[in-house]
């Protein structure tokens, strides 16, 4: 049996374009897991739609926990299930990344299979506010400055994590959109390579909850890299 790909994909109140989504990632020959994590109940029918396509399972937070706790259950089920797993990769449930990035994702993973790999987004797009473009690029230097490692998108939630380190990530802190810098400043500890490949557009649309997948306020990040600093000196 061949290695397989799993889609971990965290959601909270997701529209029912999710499903359409789901849908197309399954022609890609891959396993999905979605978390509900504790999504209002009006959006139970999206769930109920996903549980009834093939290859996909729905794991349920009775209440809301977080991207962080949401992926670290994810994590956890891959690694009790029997099948043959190579990786997973982790996908935002609003939107922000398209069928092609993540078909980017698993073919990069035939040549960078050793190490974690980051999708990384265009800030230049128009649907982004300036301000953001210029956000990012000052998280990515004081990224550099602690940690003595460039990275260009260091909160995309588009990742390949190969199945080896998901066992050392489940214990990573972090409930929320913390956990995504907490893995990279962890992983760069334990000298796990990091691989970036650019992907589409960095998105941010009206009406969707796109703080909980990929945080774009910049007090935050840099906060959170202050606070990782001072925690890993």
């Amino acid at each position: 049996m061949l290695e397989q790909i799993v889609i971990i994909i965290p959601a909270l109140n997701p529209l029912h374009t999710l499903v359409q989504f789901v849908e197309k990632l399954q022609k890609m020959n891959v396993e999905i897991v979605v978390i509900n994590d504790g999504s209002d109940e009006k959006y139970a029918a999206v769930f109920q739609s996903l549980r009834q396509l093939p290859r996909c399972t729905v794991l349920t937070h009775e209440q809301n926990f977080g991207k962080g706790r949401a992926l670290k259950t994810g994590f956890d089920y891959v690694l009790k299930v029997s099948r043959k797993v190579k990786g997973v990769v982790t996908v935002g449930a609003h939107g922000q990344h398209s069928i092609l990035d993540v078909q980017q994702m698993i073919s990069s993973t035939k040549i960078f299979s050793d190490g974690i790999i980051l999708g990384v987004r265009d800030f230049k797009s128009t649907d982004m506010p300036t301000s953001s473009f210029f956000n990012n690029r000052a998280a990515s230097m004081l990224f550099e400055l602690f940690f003595h490692k460039r990275l260009l998108d260091t909160q995309t939630g588009l990742r390949y994590i190969p199945k080896q380190e998901l066992l050392w990530l489940r214990h990573v802190p972090g409930e929320t959109f913390n956990f995504d810098l907490n893995m990279l400043v962890k992983a760069i500890k334990r000298n796990i390579p990091l691989y970036e490949v650019p992907i589409g557009h960095a998105k941010l649309k009206k009406n969707s909850v796109i703080y909980y997948d990929e945080v774009l306020n910049p007090m935050k990040i840099i906060q959170q890299i202050w606070t990782n600093f001072l925690r890993n000196r």
